[in-house]
């Protein structure tokens, strides 16, 4: 083994834990037969360092590389390829993948060297619109006479359905997702700046083995329109203070929308709070295998439509009703227009946050995995809106 070529022993990756193989071969078939109804005879997995999950998908592993890739073929081992020497261990350390290299971007004669091996009639390349120009000429220079197309849409539906080994790894960021929210409620005092209730989450939620945490948050009262990274601003009593939390463990993203008041909350927030929560359960109530992401966001907009709110469901506002989660914390938006069609075991969070004039902009939402007759709520976190007690 070299700085640059990393190869772990076929020996070694036969002591790969039991449910790790199973995982392996189950994703390798669900990807092969993804390319067989398209005709990809490869598939090349690009992850710039900002949207790794397709590259995730088939290493398991946590790469530092400002870019990563992988050569899954329709018949044969995946190889792996990273801009960092240290990534090419960690690769192959996991085992999923047994053989690893660096990646020039500059001069990538390793990758097309192992493409042009491979002789493919068609490519697939998952986040072809991100890969670098430089690159996919070179690509394109060693496979003269291949197709290379956008597999995007192809690891995207790979990815939307969960195993029972995803939503392990799921329920266990769900516990992290209840215990940040818990440290996020239990430091709001009239006083304290934004900055710090995001410290004391990042604090709770890393010491249980969080790698990151996407969060945004915001406090006022019926003047607050949308959120933020936090401030220096400084809470006051009745303020409502706004978050969505979404902490990663293992690879895998997860959300939770709440809003608390500092104090006691107005018959305002109280009213605001209702409509929210009549619009996530609305949500909820129309899930099912075959749904489609725009038939949950309907359900939520209808229940604003009736009650003279639907202008803050429009792109004036905020149109977004929730969003996929898994290996990419935004997956597939719960939007009206998008038909994608939601199969039992996707998972995503319903959440209508918007600003109505009732409270200003209110957070509220939980993700649910879709069950054959309907959907779980994985998260333990009571809905309700919080309040920390008397105002002072």
């Amino acid at each position: 083994m070299t700085t640059e070529h990393a190869v772990r022993p076929a020996a070694d990756r036969d002591r790969m834990a039991p449910e790790d193989r199973d995982e392996v071969a189950l994703r390798h078939r669900r990807v092969r037969a993804a390319m067989d109804e398209q005709g990809f005879d490869a598939i090349l997995a690009f992850g710039p360092g900002w949207r790794r999950e397709n590259v995730r998908y088939f290493t398991d592993a946590s790469l530092i590389g400002s870019a990563a890739l992988v050569i899954f073929p329709a018949h044969g081992d995946p190889v792996a390829f990273s801009t960092s020497r240290a990534d090419l261990a960690t690769v192959t350390r996991r085992g999923w993948v047994g053989e690893a290299l660096l990646l020039d971007p500059d001069a990538p004669d390793a990758l097309t060297g192992r493409l042009a091996d491979l002789r493919p009639r068609r490519v697939g390349v998952a986040h072809y619109e991100l890969l670098p120009a430089v690159v996919l000429e070179a690509v394109r220079a060693a496979l003269p006479a291949a197709e290379i197309v956008s597999a995007t849409a192809l690891m995207d539906g790979v990815r939307l359905v969960k195993s029972d080994w995803e939503l392990a790894r799921m329920r266990r960021a769900a516990q992290v997702c209840a215990a940040g929210w818990e440290a996020f409620v239990d430091v709001l005092e009239p006083g304290l700046p934004e900055y710090r209730i995001v410290a004391e989450v990042e604090a709770r939620i890393k010491a249980m083995g969080a790698e990151d945490n996407f969060m945004l948050i915001a406090s006022g009262k019926d003047e607050v329109r949308g959120m933020t990274a936090p401030s220096p601003r400084v809470l006051a009593a009745g303020d409502m203070v706004r978050t969505e939390l979404t902490p990663q463990l293992d690879g895998y993203w997860l959300q939770i929308c709440r809003s608390a008041v500092v104090g006691t909350a107005s018959p305002e927030q109280h009213e605001s709070f209702a409509l929210f929560n009549e619009a996530v359960e609305a949500g909820m109530a129309v899930v099912r295998p075959g749904v489609t992401a725009h038939e949950v966001a309907k359900a939520q907009n209808d229940v604003f439509r009736a009650r003279g709110f639907g202008e803050y469901c429009t792109s004036r506002y905020t149109r977004v009703r929730g969003h996929g989660h898994g290996l990419h914390l935004d997956e597939t938006p719960i939007i009206e227009g998008n038909e994608t069609v939601l199969p039992q075991n996707a998972v995503f969070i319903i959440h209508p946050n918007t600003y109505t004039p009732i409270a200003g902009y209110h957070v509220l939402g939980d993700p649910v995995r879709v069950t054959a007759d309907g959907c779980e709520v994985l998260i333990s976190t009571e809905r309700k809106l919080f309040e920390t007690g008397d105002a002072a």
